[in-house]
C-alpha cells in the first residue's frame, strides 16, 4: 500500500493540535463546558495557572472561533467567556480523551 504524503499545512491533527496543543487549552476547555464562564471563575477553577496565561489561552480560542467574549459595561467591568457552535463540537474529544484516560 503507498503512503501518501500529507503536507505539513493540511493536516487535520496539526490543525487541531495548533489551537488545543497548548499548556491548559484542554483544561481550560474542559471547565468551558459547564456553561458561561467569567475569567475568576476559570482562573480559580485551574490552579496554577497565571492569568497572563489564561487571558492568552482566552484570546487565543476566540480568534479560532471556540468561544466569545462578551463584556458588560459595568463597573467593575464584567465579562463572559462563552462556547461557540464550533467550540461545543470539541466536546466529543475532551469525553474520549476523559474516557481513554480513565481506563488507563
Amino acid at each position: 500500500m503507498k503512503k501518501t504524503q500529507t503536507s505539513h499545512v493540511d493536516c487535520p491533527v496539526e490543525k487541531t493540535l495548533k489551537i488545543f496543543g497548548s499548556k491548559w487549552t484542554m483544561a481550560l476547555m474542559h471547565n468551558m463546558f459547564d456553561g458561561k464562564k467569567r475569567f475568576g471563575e476559570l482562573q480559580r477553577s485551574m490552579p496554577g495557572i497565571s492569568p497572563k496565561t489564561l487571558s492568552e489561552r482566552l484570546q487565543e480560542l476566540e480568534k479560532a472561533g471556540i468561544l466569545t467574549k462578551k463584556v458588560f459595561a459595568e463597573v467593575p467591568l464584567h465579562v463572559e467567556y462563552e462556547l461557540t457552535e464550533k467550540g461545543e463540537s470539541f466536546r466529543e474529544v475532551i469525553h474520549s480523551l476523559r474516557e481513554w484516560g480513565e481506563k488507563t
